[in-house]
């Protein structure tokens, strides 16, 4: 087992990689654990994996970015993160999340650049960002639609509502259900495995054309739409409410 700070990753002998994140419980993402993702990615590929399994300690998948921590992420912190998020998009070997508890805001669009997802029924899977009185991020504009389609990508978007583990594969949002995401994750990923390595990267080239470069494009105009939208005051108003755990109270200002 590789140890990249925060992930650490290992590889089975029939080329299956877990790729782990350890900051449970809410396994809330920064700088640098996007960072130590992308080059457990990247240090898979190189040892042999055919497919990653990207999965989590504790009771839930990804929180997103904690904004009791970052409550104003700076121009600097968003290119580095999309800078991240897009390398990861851009993985050289399939990716299959294990979705298990909470995929809320940033950690939804984490789930949303592997190319397969498994969630469990009590998972809760939510695009919050209007109601924190901001802007979808980490690659969402174009992801979200592409899995759901536009409706349902904009009915998510607009309400931020929750969606459980069997909506979310009704809709597309997630593939597999299972009440152990991780071990059907990992059956998604020995079946991958199993087919024609070189067959499998140039279907994935085929079907992802020009993906990456409109992902690139996705998260330069997302973090323009948030640089503005954080200094209004609904933002202002969103994060506190989300923090106290009360309803915002939004004023269009």
């Amino acid at each position: 087992m590789d140890d990249f700070g925060d992930v650490t990753a290992e590889i089975s002998s029939n080329g299956v990689a877990q790729i782990e994140l350890h900051r449970p419980p809410f396994n809330h993402f920064d700088e640098p654990l996007l960072a130590q993702i992308a080059d457990a990615v990247t240090s898979v590929h190189a040892g042999g994996a055919r497919v990653g399994v990207l999965c989590s300690e504790g009771r839930h998948f990804c929180a997103g970015l904690d904004f009791s921590t970052t409550p104003s992420p700076s121009d600097q912190t968003i290119r580095a993160l999309y800078a991240h998020a897009l390398t990861l998009y851009d993985s050289p070997i399939p990716l299959v999340a294990a979705v298990q508890g909470a995929a809320v805001g940033g950690g939804l669009g984490l789930a949303l650049v592997a190319d397969f997802r498994a969630c469990a029924p009590t998972s809760r899977l939510s695009a919050n960002f209007a109601r924190l009185g901001f802007h979808q991020g980490f690659g969402l504009s174009l992801t979200l639609p592409r899995a759901v389609g536009n409706q349902y990508a904009l009915d998510l978007l607009t309400t931020g509502r929750r969606v459980e583990g069997t909506e979310a594969v009704r809709i597309g949002l997630c593939d597999v259900l299972d009440g152990d995401p991780r071990a059907a994750a990992r059956r998604v990923a020995e079946t991958i495995a199993a087919s024609a390595p070189l067959a499998v990267q140039s279907i994935r080239r085929t079907l992802r054309a020009g993906m990456v470069e409109a992902f690139a494009a996705a998260v330069d105009a997302e973090r323009v739409e948030q640089l503005w939208l954080m200094e209004t005051a609904d933002f202002s108003e969103g994060v506190d409410a989300a923090l106290g755990r009360r309803p915002p109270r939004f004023t269009g200002r």
